[in-house]
């Protein structure tokens, strides 16, 4: 392994960092060895963005196996809610292992389960009581949602929008709609699933009322809708105002029940601890995942009370609330709640404002949006999103693909101004690199055909 002086740093001096430390050419002797051992034993599904192989990280800086430092933009796709390694969640973490590893909340009562589900009742954006279950992942929190909706209403059918992603187990990925091949070769996928039109927003409740409801399956056999307040895989596109409360509108209606996903979007991200806040709409059930626990695996299925009606053993999960993981949540929620929403919405409109002034003299862009620390950076086509991503990853900067051709920018809610405006420069240098050289200049390799990094699950 690398001897630089790099990982000589504690934990406090790396997390204090502001700029990348690189020390090797990318990727480094010592990650080229890793990549090499992992594409021998690891499954080939495996769709890596770059060759970075990191080993430590505090805060918004991660460090690789050969002592290079990386300014992080993308949190492990929005998990590390509360920044690598955050000592209050890791004092959390150690504790609880040192009293309980493990027991299945399906079968018994475990304090911390019932813990954490009162503390996401006290959070959750409908008003009345809710019931929570805790699974390990966000595609297990859409999968709950999916046999609740059905078993609930009574109802077989399910709607969710082209371009979404919620997950890639055999139920999620059968709502997901992002890419293609998350589909290829797995068919047939659960039926009963509608796709529509999501058109920024855009017309799409017309398109379920005249064609959807009309001319495929009435209505009254539609058991719920999923959506990501924010699109999430599909390209970070914020919807346009009114779209929200028009699905809420639209489900009242017909009694179909009204799933957000905020896997992606939730806990925060956005500056308010659920992205409907922003729109002033209550779903019937909210999904949670990712930034939850702070890179503890943990989702949640979060339901008003009253929809709660199936019966006992009709859904259950060995590791689902794990204590370690529950511990994480609570410390990540604590300092969600107490300072990074704030620091969030703060840093999060400085970054918008820096692209959007990008976007006015780098041609290659064709827009920034977003909401909080969740942006999308729109480039001119794929392969110069992707050659802006490598060229970023070259610069010690860790972005990620998203959409067609949008750059999804992420970090970890402790993000500092200083390290903010690092990132901004960076960008600048990378997509001013890409525009003088060609896209074609930039290796982008380790993507799969098509457009997207592909998202995790």
């Amino acid at each position: 392994m690398a001897t630089d002086l790099a990982l000589d740093l504690s934990s406090e001096e790396l997390a204090g960092l502001i700029e990348p430390r690189l020390v090797t050419e990318l990727p480094g002797p010592n990650a080229r060895a890793v990549i090499e051992a992992d594409g021998k034993v690891t499954s080939p599904s495996l769709p890596r963005a770059y060759p970075f192989v990191p080993v430590r990280g505090a805060g918004a800086m991660v460090q690789d196996v050969d002592g290079n430092i990386f300014l992080d933009f993308n949190a492990g796709i929005a998990v590390c809610s509360t920044g690598h390694a955050h000592p209050k969640v890791v004092v959390a973490i150690k504790e609880q292992a040192e009293r309980l590893l493990h027991y299945s909340a399906s079968d018994f009562y475990l304090p911390i389960y019932a813990e954490l589900c009162d503390r996401l009742d006290g959070i959750a954006p409908m008003e009345g009581p809710t019931r929570t279950f805790l699974a390990n992942s966000g595609t297990e929190a859409v999968e709950a949602a999916m046999k609740l909706a059905r078993n609930h209403t009574g109802r077989q059918n399910l709607i969710s929008f082209l371009g979404s992603f919620h997950g890639r187990s055999y139920g999620s990925v059968s709502l997901t709609a992002s890419q293609a091949k998350y589909h290829q070769g797995f068919g047939p996928l659960l039926p009963g699933v509608y796709h529509v039109p999501y058109w920024g927003g855009e017309g799409a409740v017309e398109y379920m009322e005249q064609v959807l409801f009309r001319r495929l399956a009435p209505a009254n056999e539609f058991a719920a809708l999923f959506v990501e307040p924010i699109l999430g895989e599909g390209g970070y596109e914020v919807p346009q105002p009114r779209f929200l409360g028009q699905l809420r509108d639209l489900c009242s209606r017909h009694g179909i029940l009204l799933v957000a996903d905020e896997v992606q979007c939730g806990m925060g991200r956005t500056g308010k601890m659920w992205a409907v806040q922003h729109f002033d709409v209550q779903p019937d059930i909210l999904l949670a995942g990712k930034g939850i626990a702070s890179g503890m695996p943990l989702g949640a299925m979060i339901a008003r009370a009253d929809l709660m009606t199936w019966e006992m053993g009709a859904h259950g999960s060995t590791y689902g609330g794990n204590p370690v993981s529950c511990a994480a949540a609570l410390a990540s929620i604590d300092l969600i709640e107490s300072e990074l929403l704030a620091n969030t919405e703060r840093i999060g409109a400085m970054v918008l404002d820096g692209l959007r002034r990008l976007a006015g003299d780098q041609p290659i862009i064709r827009e920034a949006r977003g909401l909080g620390l969740m942006i999308g950076l729109e480039l001119t086509d794929p392969r110069t999103a992707d050659a802006v991503e490598v060229a970023s990853f070259k610069r010690g900067l860790l972005v990620l693909r998203a959409g067609d051709a949008a750059i999804r920018i992420a970090p970890p809610l402790v993000l500092s101004e200083p390290q903010a405006r690092a990132g901004l420069r960076i960008i600048e240098e990378a997509c001013r690199e890409v525009a003088e050289r060609g896209p074609e200049a930039f290796s982008t390799s380790g993507h799969e055909a098509g457009p997207g990094t592909p998202e995790g699950a």
